[in-house]
């Protein structure tokens, strides 16, 4: 059987750092990489490199994962960055919108998280909150710092019709490592999950060329300990057509 090869957008890590003699290099967290392995995929990294790069490193995948990270910059959804916008990478933006962009065009399954799946909404037309302050209904915790991933930080509610709810059923709970969020929802988009706070938590795609799951959470954190979460790698690389 051949193994879906799962493209996944890498970081650069830009701090000193002495083992590395100060230079940058680039990384995934594992939890990516094993994540997609135990599902049965082959995890391919993609570093960060010029937009045009894009089209050429999305041919030679079949799938493509978007990890967290920065935050996105509100340049992209045309706003001045606000007093509680933490740090951003425009290289790192501009380089994985055109992986996205790329993947729809060439009708690549995309599974985005976290960061990814706020750049995913901004790529798409979308807003962003610069920061949960800027939300009035605000009342969930969803920034867990500092407790352990392993153990879930609130509830989300899942619609019933949706692939996550085949897995998650219609209420669960996850674990929560964000102070971005979806303001305005791309018009190609659809809620499928919320906190209590109707913080959007999971996306798909509208159109039905069109393959995008997007969660807020971090399965790569607790797929070892949760098969909800390893669930979700594995309908991505096996079933996520």
């Amino acid at each position: 059987m051949i193994k879906p090869i799962v493209g996944i957008a890498a970081n650069k890590h830009y701090l000193s750092n002495q083992d590395f003699f100060n230079q940058p290099f680039t990384y995934s967290p594992q939890g990516f990489v094993d994540g997609i392995h135990q599902a049965g995929g082959l995890p391919l990294l993609m570093p960060i490199g010029s937009p045009e790069f894009a089209a050429d490193y999305v041919e030679k995948i079949d799938k493509l994962l978007l990890p967290g990270g920065q935050d996105v910059s509100p340049c992209l959804y045309e706003q001045e960055p606000r007093p509680k916008l933490g740090v951003t990478s425009i290289e790192r933006d501009s380089f994985e919108t055109a992986l996205i962009k790329e993947a729809i065009k060439q009708g690549k399954p995309i599974f985005a998280i976290c960061r990814g799946f706020q750049l995913v909404n901004v790529a798409l037309g979308g807003t962003l909150y610069q920061d949960l302050s800027e939300y009035t209904d605000w009342q969930v915790k969803h920034d867990m710092y500092p407790t352990p991933p392993a153990f879930a930080l609130h509830s989300i509610t899942v619609k019933g019709d949706s692939c996550l709810a085949t897995l998650f059923g219609e209420k669960a709970q996850v674990n929560s490592y964000h102070h971005q969020a979806i303001d305005r929802l791309a018009e190609s988009l659809v809620p499928i999950a919320w906190s209590e706070d109707q913080i959007i938590e999971a996306v798909e795609s509208r159109e039905a060329n069109t393959k995008i799951l997007g969660v807020q959470w971090h399965p790569e954190l607790t797929h070892t300990t949760d098969p909800k979460e390893q669930g979700l790698f594995d309908y991505f690389v096996q079933s996520f057509e």
